[in-house]
């Protein structure tokens, strides 16, 4: 069997890349005014139920894909976290890759035909790198992918323990054995050096993740192996972005057993956010079935996306598998888990940037 052999990859500084977007352009004022939509009453009342979930002290879950952060929400989900109406966020690998960059670098985003033609697609150093770092250094934590970077990027780096340190730690062989293996592993295949990596970020407040940290909130991070451009790095390491992705996964399970009189928000994520919520959901019932609870209830889901949602009326219910509705994943399957759904199809800066407008008032 033939095998690929990522150390033969070449990354290169991100000095060399045309980033497209600029964190200081891109990133809106919370208080300016918000785009019109026509979605005014689905936001109005996403707002009060947000209200009255807080109020109850229900769960708040903003699950979002990479758009939401590249069309520059970062201020926006970071008042909403800070005021307490959003309890727990969501990510893909997208998201954080975007989330690192715009923090360190200022800039992200380049041009997926012209890079994958010339083989340099997301083969960048410090992108590779220092997202691994942090990883690897908040498995020896327990941490999950969104708390490991997050803390990376609000502590301007990492610090890792020396390989005798690890080669003493894994002689007792506990639940930490695999982690503190895969960093002694990395260390010695990449040199990287025993003690502090400082990275400073001079752009952290364009880091939804870092506020998240900064906040307590937690941030769950929730990608494909190989679906993100970490995967063109010679440091690649999949067992550590499945572990972190694991606890990152019981995280947001726990997160939706308090979701009973609570709202979901999905912007903007098709694949990551209705696959997830399914799946924990599941998992949820299956823990308080055991322990005879009932099943979550009482709780809103709001969809948003750009997509006209297949012309079907969701709240509804499931259109049958003659319309072309039937197959839209994002709206099926949450129309598909319980409380009240709704789709609002809407451009996901102006739906954020109109709630938080909502919830102030």
């Amino acid at each position: 069997m033939n095998r690929y052999d990522p150390s033969e990859l070449r990354a290169h500084p991100l000095s060399e890349r045309r980033s497209l977007l600029s964190a200081d352009e891109i990133i809106v004022d919370p208080d300016s005014a918000p785009a019109p939509t026509d979605t005014t009453a689905t936001i109005a009342e996403a707002a009060k139920n947000i209200r009255a979930a807080r109020e109850r002290g229900a769960a708040v879950i903003l699950m979002y894909g990479a758009h939401l952060l590249r069309n520059g929400a970062a201020h926006i989900i970071t008042e909403l976290m800070e005021r307490g109406w959003i309890t727990h966020i969501a990510t893909n690998g997208a998201g954080t890759i975007h989330d690192w960059e715009f923090a360190w670098l200022g800039r992200s985003c380049e041009s997926v035909e012209e890079n994958v033609a010339t083989g340099t697609f997301g083969a960048w150093e410090e992108t590779g790198r220092n997202i691994h770092l942090a990883l690897l250094a908040g498995g020896l934590r327990g941490e999950g992918y969104g708390a490991a970077l997050g803390r990376f990027i609000h502590e301007d780096g990492c610090t890792l323990p020396s390989p005798g340190e690890l080669r003493e730690a894994l002689t007792h062989a506990d639940v930490a054995a695999p982690a503190q293996a895969e960093v002694l592993t990395a260390m010695q295949r990449h040199a990287l050096a025993a003690g502090r990596h400082e990275v400073f970020h001079k752009w952290k407040h364009a880091s939804i993740l870092a506020q998240a940290f900064r906040l307590g909130v937690p941030a769950t991070v929730h990608p494909g192996i190989g679906y993100d451009i970490v995967s063109c790095h010679p440091l690649f390491n999949g067992a550590a972005i499945g572990r972190a992705a694991a606890t990152d996964f019981h995280s947001i399970c726990a997160s939706v057993d308090r979701l009973d009189g609570g709202v979901l928000l999905a912007v903007g994520s098709a694949i990551m956010a209705p696959q997830v919520f399914e799946k924990s959901l599941s998992c949820v019932h299956n823990v308080r079935f055991q322990n005879d609870r009932p099943a979550v209830s009482g709780h809103h889901i709001y969809v948003v996306d750009l997509q006209d949602g297949g012309s079907w009326d969701w709240t509804q219910g499931e259109p049958p598998k003659t319309s072309a509705a039937y197959y839209l994943r994002f709206c099926k399957s949450f129309s598909r888990m319980g409380g009240a759904m709704q789709y609002a199809q809407c451009d996901n800066l102006a739906f954020v940037h109109n709630l938080l407008h909502a919830l102030r008032s």
